[in-house]
């Protein structure tokens, strides 16, 4: 009787539980809170790498640039002084053919342009000469360029100008970086399949320590609490030990008391 009274008892609390079981379930929850946590951690990292890494190879390009567009400074300064055209004009050819040139061309003092890589010369790269050294952003035929410039023996013979595509750059830098954003994604997939593993093993014990309380709530006082840990989850079980053992003692009671 008493049995029956506790097994209807315990049904008052079995809707719940039951409903509680078609809600988000602690492994959920703690997987999907340790994933979240690596995903916004992983995209801060992403995007830290992707940003330095950027800087970082957009300053090469621009050293190659300034490199190019000073060595032909420099090998045109003899030609430009001899005013050997053809001399310069092959000069000038050689380095626009180099790879991801856009343009190379040599304006003397006055903005003449004395020798071009690209024919017929684009209108959108005539302006006044600046016998000082810079680069900024121009296009070509409706692309983007990066251009630094040189002067010719200390300007006093013109600048030699040196257009890289902007493209190649941005396909070199996209090429450099998407190995490290691959690594960095296959570094969050291991995350969170680590986290769904140690979600499972954290909550493995409660899932036991559950199934022992819904067999108590049914009445049947026999299953022991076999949680053997150290921390909170093993104070848990032996509470629930307690309580189960002290539920059946009443029992044992209340049958003599018969």
């Amino acid at each position: 009787m008493a049995q029956d009274t506790l097994s209807i008892e315990s049904s008052k609390f079995a809707t719940p539980a039951a409903e509680g079981g078609r809600k988000r379930g602690l492994k959920w929850k703690i997987t999907t809170a340790f994933s979240g946590l690596i995903f916004v951690l992983g995209l801060l990292v992403i995007g830290i790498v992707y940003h330095f890494a950027g800087q970082a190879l957009q300053k090469q390009a621009d050293l190659r640039s300034s490199a190019i567009a000073t060595n032909l400074a420099d090998a045109s300064a003899g030609f430009v002084s001899r005013r050997s055209t053809l001399e310069l004009d092959a000069l000038v050819a050689k380095y626009g053919r180099l790879d991801g040139v856009a343009y190379a061309f040599v304006q003397d003092t006055k903005g003449e342009v004395l020798a071009s890589s690209v024919q017929p010369f684009p209108a959108e790269l005539k302006e006044a000469v600046v016998t000082t050294p810079a680069s900024k952003s121009t296009s070509l035929r409706g692309k983007t360029v990066f251009e630094t410039r040189a002067p010719v023996l200390d300007g006093q013979l013109g600048i030699a100008r040196v257009g890289l595509w902007a493209e190649t750059v941005q396909d070199d830098m996209r090429a450099t970086l998407l190995p490290i954003v691959g690594l960095i994604f296959v570094c969050l997939a291991l995350g969170v399949g680590l986290s769904i593993m140690l979600a499972s093993r954290a909550i493995k014990p409660i899932l036991e320590l559950k199934t022992i309380a819904d067999e108590i709530s049914r009445g049947r006082l026999d299953a022991t609490v076999s949680i053997q840990s150290d921390d909170e989850v093993g104070e848990l079980g032996r509470s629930l030990e307690r309580m189960r053992a002290s539920l059946k003692a009443a029992m044992v009671r209340l049958n003599r008391d018969k």
